[in-house]
């Protein structure tokens, strides 16, 4: 299979699908990232445009662990709008280019108005692919793909209804997530928190719902024609 993950900024998708999108790569299904903020804002000390440099070396450096291509579209933090066509259509080709069974991306409901304005991208984005007078660079994708909700930071207001078992590569996550100097560091040092064993133990408390030692969980989007009795979450 092909899978696009869609994440707001880096780290993002380390954090809530990094596990699975390591199972997928292990499997030899092609996994694709795609980030659509540039992390530029992500710091109180290190100016935007440098920091914007890091955070995409840090990314990087990421999808490599996970075994993941990269794809990022650089919208400034805090201005990620699904209404802003260039982005729509940038990730319209994004989706044309890989074609993915699987889209994975942010619950509609989450901590910040980037994260909320990422998923409705994906959602629409994933479904203009599809049109064939919505013209970008990539031609048209004839299908619609499933589209999953991936957790909520800390899992607040989030129910899964599905789960994958990543207690064989929780190393591999937090190897990538740890690439991301730039926040583990500025969280360590800053806010005082470790944010290392904060994803771990939100990993292994979603693993203790489903019976196993660490597990990342999930929700399908269940507007038509979205759906599908194929299991394709690994």
């Amino acid at each position: 299979m092909n899978v696009l993950a869609v994440g707001c900024h880096p780290d993002d998708l380390e954090i809530g699908c990094g596990g699975t999108l390591a199972k997928y790569a292990r499997n030899n299904h092609k996994a694709f990232m795609c980030l659509i903020a540039n992390g530029d804002a992500g710091h109180k000390i290190i100016e935007p445009k440098e920091l914007a440099g890091i955070r995409r070396r840090e990314s990087e450096a990421a999808a490599k662990v996970l075994g993941a291509e990269l794809f990022m579209l650089g919208v400034s933090d805090l201005q990620v709008s699904n209404y802003n066509e260039e982005t729509v259509d940038k990730l319209t080709d994004v989706i044309r280019f890989t074609k993915p069974d699987i889209v994975i991306t942010h619950n509609p409901q989450d901590y910040m108005r980037d994260h909320m304005q990422t998923s409705e991208l994906a959602f629409n984005a994933s479904f203009n692919a599809s049109v064939t007078h919505r013209k970008t660079a990539y031609g048209v994708f004839d299908a619609i793909p499933p589209v999953y909700y991936m957790d909520t930071l800390a899992g607040m207001g989030f129910i899964p209804t599905e789960y994958v078992d990543i207690s064989d590569v929780l190393d591999i996550k937090l190897k990538a997530l740890a690439c991301h100097e730039s926040q583990i560091r500025w969280m360590k040092d800053h806010d005082k928190i470790d944010f290392l064993d904060f994803v771990a133990t939100c990993s292994k408390y979603r693993g203790l719902q489903c019976g196993v030692a660490a597990a990342e969980g999930f929700r399908p989007c269940v507007n038509w024609p979205r759906m599908t009795a194929k299991r394709l979450l690994p």
